[in-house]
Parts: structure tokens; C-alpha cells; sequence
């Protein structure tokens, strides 16, 4: 199999194709993880459940293969700002013998996503991109606003947080969203939502992107609600019960090179901050919060264009 596709599970009924990424930065294994145990877990759902019919198509992708090897967010360059169509065309024009880095990565992905098109025929697409955070702290997931990604996301069972898409650019979300995605009119319709399920090394990250996974595929219409009834959720229902059910965003702190951005040590996702509080430094000196509200993603790795997010609560 395709070093890049981590499982492949299709159901004798039609239905949606579910595409689920995980280390799109390379650092993020728990989404990989997740995966593979989702696939296990469908494996095995048959042997104790005779009722268990799947519909539609399950594909689980690594994003970064080149990242993941060395353990980076990435290579030379942020795979998940790339997916633009100056970026798409720009890697479209070099021979593939020539792709370097994150180009070779986005190429190669968009030769599986078309690949995949063009074989299923899907109507409908669902993308699911699974992240961890360098923070400790809170779960969330990003749609891309509009109604049916902002159903879907609300159905993970995690803070939704609005308006996150119009802060950065070149996501997989944003490609899904786009018209750049479909391939002849196929999809029909496609949606996407990302899901950040916890700190990069706590274990429990892994259990909160299964339960992701899994309700993902019950409001795709892939299972029933009664299948695939996992631990993991409990978990994932827990973790979340405290923490807002909808914010959105009002600033992101972009960073340039050279800045030498320092994040002061003890934030997590979804720390209350006040305007004006000492947040960092870099090389203008001190970097204050320009209001009150959530912090999220606070930056506590080398690597990364965003210093520090702010969301306010809505619901």
C-alpha cells in the first residue's frame, strides 16, 4: 500500500468519501494514531456486531511523510498554508522528478485526492484534518463557517471556533471549501472540518481524535449511532463539558521571520486573558494581548507563522 494511505475501509451500501488526514504538520502523530485505530476498530466491528453495515468510503492519509520522518512541523515550508491555486499551479508547473520538500507532499496528495475522485465517484466528500496543539489545554474544532461544516463540527462534540479560516489561508480547509477541489464536478458537495484534540505528547490526544473520527462518520451517515460504541467518547465528552461551545476569532498575532517570538511559559488553550497583559517578547520587546478574551495556540515550538490566537465566547 501507498506509504501515504494509512487504511482504506469501503461499505457495501454507497455513501460518502470520508478523507481524514493526520500530520499534515509532522509533527503531530496522535492524528495518525487515530486512524489506525479507527481502521482496527472497523475490522474487528463485525465479529460482535452482525447488524454492522458501512456506507460510503473511509481513506486515511499522512499529510507531511518527509516532516513526520524528522519529527518538524515541516520541512521548509507550512504544508497547510500551501493549498492555494498560485501554490497548486506553481508545484502543477515543476516535473515531478524536480519536487522538493513540501512540494512533493502537496503533489502527491492532490494525485491521491483525484485519484480518488475519479475511482469512488463520490457525490459527497467529508474532510476530517486532525491536529494537536504545542499548548496543554482545550479541544476545538474549525470549520469553515458555512452551515454544513458548522453542523458538522458542532456534531465532534468540541468548542467550534467561527471565523478561524479568515485569520491564516491555504488550509485543507480552505481547498475543500474552494472551488479548486472538485475534479469535473465531482464532488457534488464537499465539506471539511479540522479538529485540534489536544497537546502534542499527552496520550489522551489520541483517544479524543478516535472519538472525533467516529462521530464524524455517524453524522456523514457512514454508521449508526449505536456503532462502533468506543471509551474514547467519554473522554472526548469530558474533556469538553467546561469549556465554551462557540467563540470566535478577533486577532491572530502573525509573525515574520526574524521576530524571535517568545510565548511567557503557563498558557493553555482557552486561558482568560486581559488587554494589555504581558503575553511575549520578541525582538521589539514586549507583546501585549490587544484585548480580552480566550487565548488559543499559544506558540511553545520553533516552528510555526502565528505567535498566538484570540477568541471570544459566543455561545
Amino acid at each position: 500500500m501507498n506509504e501515504r494511505i494509512l487504511g482504506c475501509y469501503e461499505g457495501a451500501d454507497r455513501g460518502a468519501l470520508i478523507l481524514v488526514f493526520g500530520a499534515t504538520h509532522g509533527n503531530e502523530s496522535a492524528g495518525v494514531e487515530a486512524i489506525r485505530e479507527i481502521f482496527r476498530l472497523l475490522e474487528q466491528e463485525p465479529a460482535h456486531n452482525p447488524s454492522f453495515r458501512f456506507a460510503g468510503k473511509l481513506l486515511g492519509i499522512v499529510g507531511n511523510i518527509q516532516a513526520r520522518m524528522l519529527q518538524k512541523r515541516f520541512l521548509t515550508r507550512d504544508l497547510n498554508r500551501m493549498w492555494t491555486q498560485t501554490e497548486l499551479h506553481r508545484v502543477g508547473q515543476i516535473p515531478a522528478e524536480e519536487r522538493r520538500g513540501e512540494d512533493r507532499e502537496l503533489a502527491e496528495i492532490l494525485a491521491i485526492i483525484h485519484q480518488e475522485l475519479r475511482a469512488y465517484q463520490p457525490e459527497v466528500v467529508v474532510l476530517l484534518d486532525l491536529h494537536t496543539t504545542s499548548a496543554q489545554g482545550g479541544i476545538f474544532c474549525i470549520p469553515t463557517d458555512d452551515a454544513p461544516s458548522l453542523r458538522l463540527a458542532k456534531s465532534l462534540h468540541a468548542p467550534v471556533i467561527l471565523g478561524m479560516l479568515d485569520g491564516i489561508e491555504g488550509t485543507l480547509l480552505h481547498f475543500v471549501a474552494g472551488d479548486l477541489f472538485a475534479l469535473n464536478g465531482i464532488p457534488k458537495f464537499a465539506v471539511g472540518v479540522a479538529f485540534e484534540s489536544g497537546q502534542h505528547d499527552d496520550p489522551l490526544s489520541v483517544n479524543r481524535a478516535i472519538a472525533a473520527i467516529v462521530h464524524l462518520l455517524r453524522a456523514a451517515g457512514c454508521i449508526r449511532e449505536e456503532d462502533v460504541d468506543t471509551r474514547h467518547e467519554a473522554i472526548l465528552n469530558a474533556y469538553a463539558r467546561d469549556l465554551p461551545k462557540v467563540t470566535r476569532l478577533r486577532y491572530v498575532h502573525h509573525l515574520r521571520e526574524g521576530d524571535g517570538f517568545r510565548m511567557h511559559p503557563g498558557y493553555e488553550n482557552f486561558s482568560k486573558v486581559t488587554k494589555g497583559e504581558h503575553l511575549a517578547d520578541d525582538v521589539t520587546g514586549v507583546v501585549r494581548a490587544p484585548q480580552d478574551g480566550l487565548l488559543l495556540m499559544p506558540l511553545y515550538q520553533a516552528q510555526g507563522s502565528d505567535g498566538f490566537f484570540l477568541v471570544e465566547p459566543l455561545e
